[in-house]
């Protein structure tokens, strides 16, 4: 059942003082390949979520013809440290298409709702205040 959608690497980093949180999406290696082409056009999607539902949303560049894209981009999200608890990041990996919509490659999420590795880091990320921790994510398929 555990399909190979490849894996994403992402720092976190909180800024308890500064009420911010920097998601840094580093990299993805083997991710699946979307177009008849073999390969993808990946971009990723980062959605703040509370509670269910999506509070913000920022994505990277869109990263041409590749299975192991590089994008080392920060998205910043303001969350107050009275907040942290109630927050999960949804992390998706999309395929942009020129035509008809962008599939989703695969997800993955970190925060205290998280699974395993994703509230792990989410853990280790408060418990370091403003060092970022970096990690691999396997990504999932979407339930």
């Amino acid at each position: 059942d555990n399909v190979d959608l490849g894996d994403l690497m992402f720092s976190l980093c909180y800024l308890p003082t500064a009420g911010r949180l920097t998601i840094t999406i580093i990299k993805a290696r083997n991710l699946k390949a979307m177009d008849i082409t073999g390969a993808s056009d990946p971009y990723v999607k980062v959605s703040l979520m509370c509670e269910g539902r999506r509070l913000k949303k920022r994505k990277t560049s869109t990263k041409r013809n590749t299975l192991n894209p590089v994008y080392n981009e920060a998205i910043v999200f303001d969350v107050p440290p009275e907040n942290i608890d109630q927050i999960n990041l949804s992390i998706a990996v999309m395929d942009y298409d020129r035509v008809g919509h962008n599939e989703v490659i695969g997800v993955c999420q970190v925060g205290n709702d998280a699974e395993r590795l994703g509230r792990d880091h989410w853990n280790e990320m408060l418990s370091y205040p403003r060092k970022p921790i970096a990690h691999w994510h396997p990504l999932a398929e979407v339930r």
